[in-house]
């Protein structure tokens, strides 16, 4: 293990951004844990790839959605040494004619999506704010700040991921911790592949030739992701990194990786407008996290 690295949670570590950050911080000499569901099944050959991969990863078995399997992730993680960064990676996406998808559907995508960035978050922000450090870098989308059609149920988790960090990271700043969001576009994943059709068949069919129009759209995106024109996954990765190597207290409160959608717009329009409420609240003094 790493003496002088620092100590990083990843969650979603089993493929995509989660696996190659996990990878990448590992080669810079951090010491790294990396979560997944089920290591001893279905995801038993990736812990094992990561771990032989280097003597600085080690896999923790953990369900995001679960009270119970994140408290004793993080038992375990933290009985070995305090986390010095978290990164909320863990994330699901459904596609389809938003009304047809059920209450139990959009609550499995809220429940990772959101709800698990904040068990984990609650596991790591009590030690932090004891050290007076820390980074939690929570894996948002552009999506987070534009809503578009079919995606209505995933928008609606990254809009409240997006709303609970800004609010956060205004919170924690009198510590010492940074909250910052990495917003991607679209990247070659498995996202596109997890994905579940909607639960409400009545509904959907209501819809006509319309309800057939997101299969043809995810079709169209796959063979995008999958040509040469794809973005490169690893530049997510080089945001985390980025966020991760840049001054406390000087870290950007979003940062837009890939296909932009005009979010980097949005961000330059609506964040200074943002900050500006702590000093009309009358918070300025008390709190800190405005983008520098």
């Amino acid at each position: 293990m790493s003496e002088t690295g620092r100590t990083i949670v990843i969650t979603g570590a089993s493929s995509g951004f989660g696996a190659a950050a996990v990878r990448a911080f590992a080669d810079r000499g951090d010491r790294v844990w990396g979560t997944m569901r089920d290591t001893a099944g279905r995801n038993a050959a990736k812990k094992a790839e990561l771990e032989g991969y280097s003597s600085r990863i080690t896999i923790a078995e953990m369900d995001v959605t679960s009270d119970a399997s994140v408290a004793e992730g993080f038992a375990a993680i933290l009985a070995d040494g305090p986390v010095d960064i978290l990164i909320n990676n863990a994330g699901i996406m459904y596609i389809g004619m938003t009304e047809a998808y059920s209450v139990a559907q959009a609550h499995e995508q809220m429940d990772t999506n959101y709800y698990g960035a904040i068990r984990a978050i609650q596991a790591v922000l009590p030690s932090m704010r004891a050290a007076g450090a820390g980074l939690i870098i929570n894996t948002s989308s552009i999506l987070g700040r534009v809503s578009v059609p079919f995606f209505g149920t995933y928008c609606a988790t990254k809009h409240a991921l997006e709303a609970y960090s800004q609010s956060l990271r205004y919170e924690v700043a009198p510590f010492g911790i940074d909250i910052a969001l990495v917003e991607p576009g679209p990247f070659p994943s498995n996202l596109l592949a997890a994905g579940k059709p909607p639960a409400l068949a009545d509904v959907l069919s209501s819809y006509g030739d319309l309800g057939r129009v997101p299969a043809t759209m995810i079709e169209g995106f796959a063979q995008m992701l999958a040509s040469d024109e794809a973005p490169d996954p690893q530049l997510v990765v080089d945001a985390y990194l980025a966020l991760a190597d840049a001054a406390p207290g000087k870290r950007p409160t979003r940062t837009v990786v890939g296909i932009t959608w005009g979010v980097d717009e949005v961000n330059a329009f609506t964040q200074p407008r943002q900050d500006a409420l702590l000093k009309e609240m009358q918070l300025e003094a008390v709190l800190g996290g405005a983008d520098a």
